[in-house]
């Protein structure tokens, strides 16, 4: 959103408090966001929801005014980038990472703005997330999870049952090929979002992008067998479509799904109302791993964190509060098919029948693994696998090679070499 949900937070704020001219009476404070916009046009913008959430929280805080700035996902981070280096940061900023500014002592700690109620509300997996050296800097805003999205058409006709295993989908996908299925298994490896394809398929071979304690582990013995599986079992044998993967981006493939084309893929929540606006019955199960269903699904999270520059803490604690209220977790998830990532949240969705259709998705959050993106050589690393993960199932790649250009790519960035 990786999409997933992509395929991605940072809170800054800007204040005046104090008396001045020898008044009792505090100036009136600004805080500043700049947001990331989870909508697809103009009618959805997450400028309409952050509107509504200030103009909210102003009425009930006299003398506190809160301006959002909501850019695209491909403007936001490297807007707020600009402004850091301006010296001029917002007071917030809602994006895809905060590693970098907290290594620069830019951000303040969790701990020293929100209540201790909303800290101990965020999902343990994403709050640990954003922590640097056992210190909290980056607050998940936004989550998902991904599973298998598979065509009940294609299934029924071909008298198939979703695959708990490899070689179940391996099967099953030759079945559907068989059957002239133009997609038995969409594999987008593509430079969009092959990081999000890459650790999904990592994880559910036992491993992934890290070893036990925090180090990059790319080109692992299971790593290597995973991609091994991978180009020998699924793409030699054309079971993956007539995109090469290493062609293949992630919107392509689920606008290949939502067109009846796709037997199988993986998919984040916003899958669902593509496919259901085609009219395409699908089904959703955990991620197949090596002998049934995979230890862990990837979790994606972004961010929301705060700039010291501008000081209010106070301020700015105050309405993190608010924005984090189960009320308004629970709105955002509502509008852009997104998981909470709150306890409370979280709850609330699970025990509503009109969410039964991310139940799924929900119940896979507490397995979850994201991203290393307490790392400030993550965004180096990404860029990297998305450029060059493709070619290890290519019919001259070689996934030990590859794997291995990857992991010196990754320990030179985690270096600053």
């Amino acid at each position: 959103m990786t999409g997933l949900i992509a395929a991605v937070s940072a809170l800054g704020m800007t204040a005046t408090l104090g008396g001045c001219g020898g008044s009792d009476e505090p100036e009136d404070v600004t805080l500043r966001l700049v947001a990331a916009d989870y909508g697809d046009s103009r009618a959805n913008s997450s400028q309409k929801y952050w509107d509504a959430l200030a103009a909210a929280y102003e009425a009930k805080h006299p003398g506190v005014t809160v301006e959002v700035d909501v850019h695209s996902w491909n403007d936001v981070d490297a807007e707020v980038k600009r402004m850091v280096d301006r010296g001029t940061p917002p007071d917030m900023a809602q994006i895809g990472t905060y590693a970098d500014y907290a290594a620069e002592g830019d951000l303040y700690r969790v701990g020293d703005l929100l209540s201790i109620e909303t800290q101990a509300d965020f999902v343990p997996q994403l709050a640990e997330a954003g922590e640097v050296d056992r210190t909290q800097y980056g607050m998940p805003f936004a989550s998902s999870t991904r599973l298998l999205f598979y065509n009940k058409k294609l299934f029924a006709d071909a008298g198939l049952t979703p695959p708990q295993s490899w070689g179940q989908l391996a099967a099953d996908a030759q079945a559907l090929k068989a059957r002239g299925v133009k997609y038995p298994y969409a594999l987008p490896l593509g430079p969009e979002e092959a990081q999000a394809e890459t650790m999904m398929w990592l994880l559910s071979g036992g491993d992934g992008y890290t070893d036990t304690v925090g180090s990059y582990a790319l080109d692992s013995e299971h790593n290597v067998d995973t991609f091994t599986w991978l180009k020998e079992e699924l793409v030699e044998k054309g079971l993956t479509g007539p995109v090469a993967p290493a062609k293949l981006d992630r919107a392509k493939a689920f606008a290949a799904f939502a067109r009846g084309e796709v037997g199988m893929l993986n998919g984040h929540p916003t899958l669902m109302r593509a496919a259901a606006a085609k009219g395409v019955k699908f089904g959703m199960v955990p991620v197949p791993g090596i002998n049934g269903r995979s230890k862990a699904t990837m979790g994606v999270a972004d961010w929301m964190m705060a700039f010291k520059k501008n000081g209010h803490a106070k301020e700015i604690g105050e309405f993190l509060d608010y924005v984090y209220s189960e009320k308004n977790v629970l709105a955002f998830s509502h509008a852009y098919d997104l998981l909470p990532v709150t306890t409370s949240a979280s709850d609330a969705m699970a025990a509503d029948k009109d969410d039964a259709d991310l139940q799924g998705f929900l119940k896979e959050l507490p397995n979850s693994e994201l991203y290393p993106v307490d790392k400030t050589s993550w965004a180096t690393v990404s860029a990297e696998i998305k450029q060059r993960v493709g070619k290890a199932v290519s019919p001259q790649g070689s996934p030990a090679a590859v794997l291995g250009q990857l992991q010196r790519a990754a320990e030179a960035a985690d270096s600053g070499r």
